[in-house]
């Protein structure tokens, strides 16, 4: 028996540290995933070995022992005594770009072995998902929703709406764990602006939601990769509703007010990075 599952990148349209709690920053963010994914194969086995094969976006020499679908497969295995399974992954979210992939990788899996073996409701898939990455609960599910704590608590808010947002994607990445240590180092937090984000996105008030927008990554995100900020002030120059970086970067995103402006944008990019015109998306 095979499934196949697609996993969704995600935008962080506000992102706020609010502290720290077990060695870990806690969050406060309004996130939306968009129309960009990962493509998910798994086969049964009779036995209890997972093997993944990666391909696309320069996946192929990621190691298995961190590789979190790989490692997402041998929890469930685990958690739920089942056979194991027989992964390929076929890349299409970059990697170290903040838009979540590997996150977005654990959650499809474990979505993908509990159509193969039938185990495993959603709320033990969201405390398997919550123990892979700060994004991979949230994605279990995605949608839009506001992520607070280390990323476990998810509010999901009821947004029929379409974000039509340009991305840039700097190459290189940036590790999230040398983002957040040089963001202690920079120190310093910017407003908190997410719930004046929601309510703008409740209102349907595009503008608004724009000028809401904010990471209080972004310093140390362009500090570690100055091609950041580079591609932010390349996406203001086409006059959006709003710019900031998604996650710990390196993909930077522009706010359109609609599906016209951006793909005007889009045709006009001469830089030097990925531009990809995506949409938000519920599944």
């Amino acid at each position: 028996m095979t499934v196949h599952v697609k996993s969704y990148a995600k935008v962080n349209l506000t992102l706020t540290v609010t502290g720290k709690e077990g060695g870990y920053h806690t969050l406060d963010s309004l996130v939306t995933t968009i129309d960009m994914f990962d493509r998910i194969s798994l086969s049964k086995r009779r036995d209890k070995r997972i093997t993944v094969e990666m391909h696309g976006r320069e996946s192929e020499s990621l190691p298995f022992d961190i590789n979190n679908a790989a490692i997402a497969a041998e929890r469930y295995v685990e958690r739920f005594d089942t056979c194991g399974a027989d992964i390929v992954v076929y890349k299409n979210i970059p990697m170290g770009a903040g838009l979540g992939g590997s996150s977005a990788d654990a959650a499809g899996v474990l979505r993908g072995m509990s159509k193969l073996y039938g185990a495993g409701s959603e709320r033990e898939l969201k405390v398997l998902a919550d123990s892979l990455g700060s994004d991979s609960g949230y994605l279990l599910s995605g949608g839009t929703a506001r992520m607070t704590g280390r990323g476990d608590l998810v509010e999901h808010i009821d947004f029929n709406g379409l974000l039509h947002l340009l991305l840039l994607v700097p190459k290189g990445g940036i590790s999230t764990a040398e983002c957040f240590n040089k963001f202690d180092e920079l120190g310093g937090a910017a407003e908190h602006t997410t719930d004046g984000a929601i309510e703008a996105l409740k209102r349907g008030d595009l503008v608004a939601l724009g000028k809401c927008m904010n990471n209080d990554l972004y310093p140390a995100a362009a500090a570690l990769n100055p091609d950041v900020e580079i591609a932010c002030r390349e996406l203001l120059g086409f006059s959006p509703l709003g710019v900031t970086v998604t996650g710990s970067g390196s993909a930077v995103f522009a706010l359109f007010e609609n599906e016209h402006f951006c793909r005007w944008a889009k045709s006009r990019y001469r830089g030097k990075f990925e531009c990809i015109h995506v949409k938000s998306v519920n599944f």
